[in-house]
C-alpha cells in the first residue's frame, strides 16, 4: 500500500512547468522501476500514460540524463521495454541502467525492438542463455565494425553463386578492421609501427588516447595491452604531491560520489608516451548481482597544444577560474540537497519524521547556498563584462511602488517602512527590462529594509534629470554609520533575520545591486548617508511605445 500510496500522491501533482516535470518524470522512474513484476491496475496504466506524456515535453537528452543519474533504479521489465521504444539516447540509457535477472531478460526479449536487442547484446552480465538467445534473434556480435553497403549495380545483379564466402570473407574483414581499430599504435602520431613485433604488445612513442579502468579505489587495473606497463597503478584522484598523476578536487569529488567523469584534465609524468595533460571521460561500474561500486571504466585523451594555446589569460582566464570554482562548490550542493529530498520525500522508503526534518533543514540550507553560488556568479560576470542587461524599458515609478508594497508585510509590523516621494501621474521611463529593473530595486530596497531598525523610515525620492532617472534612499543608521569602504564589504548574514540580504551580508548585495546598475548604463554610489541610483532615461515616445497622434511626439 505504500508504493500505491506514493504513486497515487505523484499523479495527483499538476505539472505547472519545465523544472516540475523534470521532477515528475524522475519521480515516476523510482516508482515504476521497483515496482513488483506481477503490479497491474488502472493506477499503473495511468503512471504509464503520464510517463509517456512527460516525454513529450522532456527533451530526449536530458530524459537520458536523468536515467543515468545515480540512484536510478530499474528492475521492472515493464518500464524498460516502455523506455527502450523510444529515441535511441533514452533507449541505450534504459538497457544500460536496466538491473534485470537472466529469466527476466529472457522474457524480454520478444518485446523489444531490433536496436534495443543489440543493445542489450553488448552488455556483459545478461547470462549464457540469454545472450544466446539475443545472438539468435538476428543481432551481429557487439564491438565489430559496420559492413560496407552493397552498391546499386551490385544489389541489381541478383544472387551470386559464391554469397556464403562473400559473407565468410566480410566477417573476417571485419574482425580485422576491429582488431586494428583496438591497437594502441592507431593512436601514435609517427604511422604504422614497424614489423619487428606485434604493436599491441608494446607502446606507442607518443599516445593519443588509451581506454582503462579502475577499481573501486580509484586505481587503475587495466588498460590497454601497449599502456598496461605505464598506466597500472596510477591513481586519478592521488593525495600525494609527488605521485606521477595529478588532478584537480572536483575528480575525486566525481570518484567519491560515484558520477560520471566528464572531460575532467589530469596531469600525468612518466615516459614521453604518456606524459601530459589528459582529459578523461569515464562512466562508473557496478557488481551486476549486488550493485556495489566496482570502479570507473573509459578514455583518456590527450589535449592538444593549439587546445592549451587557445586558453584565455588576463581577466577572462580569471573569470573562468571563477566560474569552475563555482562548478566545483555547486556540485555537492547539489547532491547533498538532492539526498535530504530524497530522505524527506521518503522515494526509497519510510523514514522516521525526526529525520525527515532534519532533511528538510538541509535542503533549505543548501537551497540558500546555492543562491549565494548564484549571485556569486551574476557578480563575477557583470564586473567582468560578460554579462549583459536587457534595455528593453520600463516605468521605474511602477517598480519602486511595487518593491515598497511588497515590502510592507515586513517593514509595518516592526513600526517603520518607506517614505516614497514621486510626483502624482509621473512616469520614469529608464532604459532597462523590466525583469532586471525589478532584481535591482528588490535586492537594493529588501537589503535596507533588512538592515533598518525597528520603528525606522527611509525616505525614497525618485525624479527624473536631463537624460537619466534618479532615485535617492537614505541609508539606515547602521549602514550610514559605516566608512565608506566597509559597506560594499561581504560579511556573514545573520540567519536570524526575517528578511534577509543573502548569506553574504548587506554589503555584497549592495556591491551586486552597484554591479547590475553599471552594467544598465548608470551607476550606484553613496552620497553621506544617502544611496544615489542613476540610470539612463528614455523619452515618453520610446517609452509609450506608440504612434497614434494622440500621444504627442517627444524631442
Amino acid at each position: 500500500m505504500h508504493f500505491d500510496d506514493r504513486l497515487a500522491t505523484v499523479l495527483r501533482s499538476r505539472v505547472s512547468s519545465a523544472p516540475v516535470a523534470r521532477i515528475q518524470y524522475r519521480q515516476l522512474l523510482d516508482l515504476l522501476g521497483t515496482m513488483p513484476v506481477d503490479a497491474g491496475g488502472p493506477q499503473l496504466d495511468a503512471a504509464c500514460e503520464r510517463l509517456g506524456d512527460l516525454a513529450g515535453a522532456i527533451p530526449a537528452k536530458d530524459r537520458a540524463a536523468l536515467l543515468r543519474e545515480p540512484g536510478v533504479r530499474l528492475r521492472s521489465p515493464l518500464l524498460v521495454a516502455l523506455l527502450a521504444g523510444g529515441e535511441p539516447s533514452v533507449a541505450a540509457a534504459a538497457i544500460g541502467m536496466a538491473r534485470l535477472s537472466e529469466e527476466e531478460w529472457i522474457d524480454l526479449a520478444p518485446a523489444l525492438p531490433p536496436a534495443a536487442r543489440a543493445l542489450v547484446g553488448q552488455r556483459r552480465d545478461i547470462g549464457l542463455r540469454a545472450s544466446t538467445l539475443f545472438h539468435r534473434l538476428g543481432m551481429m556480435p557487439p564491438g565489430l565494425p559496420p559492413g560496407q553497403s552493397e552498391t546499386g549495380a551490385e544489389a541489381e545483379a541478383g544472387p551470386r553463386e559464391d554469397v556464403r564466402t562473400g559473407d565468410i570473407g566480410a566477417i573476417v574483414q571485419r574482425i580485422e578492421e576491429f582488431r586494428k581499430q583496438r591497437e594502441p599504435v592507431d593512436s601514435r602520431e609517427g604511422g604504422p609501427s614497424a614489423e619487428a613485433s606485434p604493436a599491441a604488445e608494446r607502446a606507442p612513442a607518443r599516445l593519443k588516447a588509451f581506454d582503462f579502468a579502475t577499481d573501486a579505489e580509484g586505481c587503475i587495473v587495466w588498460s590497454d595491452p601497449g599502456m598496461a606497463p605505464m598506466a597500472l597503478g596510477l591513481r586519478l584522484a592521488s593525495h600525494d604531491m609527488a605521485a606521477p598523476a595529478a588532478a584537480r578536487a572536483t575528480m575525486a569529488l566525481a570518484l567519491r560520489h560515484r558520477q560520471p567523469l566528464r572531460a575532467l584534465v589530469m596531469q600525468l609524468s612518466g615516459a614521453p608516451a604518456i606524459a601530459g595533460r589528459w582529459q578523461i571521460d569515464a562512466t562508473p561500474r557496478f557488481d551486476p548481482a549486488t550493485g556495489a561500486y566496482t570502479g570507473h571504466a573509459g578514455r583518456m585523451r590527450r589535449q592538444s597544444e593549439p587546445a592549451l594555446l587557445r586558453q584565455p589569460s588576463g581577466p577572462e582566464s580569471e573569470a573562468d577560474r571563477m566560474r569552475q570554482l563555482l562548478h566545483e562548490l555547486r556540485t555537492p550542493v547539489n547532491a547533498i540537497q538532492g539526498f535530504a529530498e530524497v530522505i524527506q520525500q521518503q522515494l526509497f522508503g519510510p523514514a522516521p519524521h525526526e529525520y525527515r526534518a532534519l532533511a528538510a533543514n538541509v535542503a533549505g540550507d543548501a537551497a540558500r547556498v546555492l543562491a549565494g553560488l548564484e549571485e556569486l556568479e551574476r557578480l563575477a560576470r557583470l564586473e567582468s563584462g560578460r554579462m549583459t542587461l536587457e534595455a528593453d524599458g520600463c516605468n521605474l515609478a511602477d517598480v519602486l511602488t511595487g518593491a515598497v508594497s511588497q515590502l510592507r508585510a515586513f517593514t509595518e509590523p516592526r513600526g517603520g517602512g518607506f517614505a516614497l516621494s514621486i510626483p502624482d501621474d509621473t512616469r520614469l521611463p529608464v532604459a532597462l527590462g523590466g525583469a532586471d529593473c525589478e532584481r535591482l530595486i528588490w535586492r537594493l530596497l529588501a537589503t535596507l529594509a533588512g538592515a533598518a531598525a525597528p520603528g525606522e523610515t527611509l525616505k525614497i525620492r525618485a525624479r527624473s534629470r536631463e537624460a537619466s532617472v534618479q532615485v535617492n534612499i537614505a541609508l539606515p543608521h547602521s549602514l550610514a554609520a559605516l566608512e565608506d569602504g566597509l559597506l560594499w564589504d561581504a560579511l556573514a548574514a545573520s540567519a536570524s533575520k526575517a528578511l534577509s540580504a543573502g548569506i553574504f551580508g548587506a554589503g555584497f548585495s549592495l556591491r551586486l545591486a552597484r554591479a547590475e546598475a553599471a552594467a544598465a548604463g548608470g551607476e550606484l554610489r553613496r552620497k553621506d548617508k544617502r544611496l544615489k541610483l542613476s540610470l539612463p532615461g528614455l523619452t515618453a515616445d520610446r517609452a509609450g511605445h506608440s504612434q497614434s497622434q494622440g500621444h504627442p511626439a517627444h524631442a
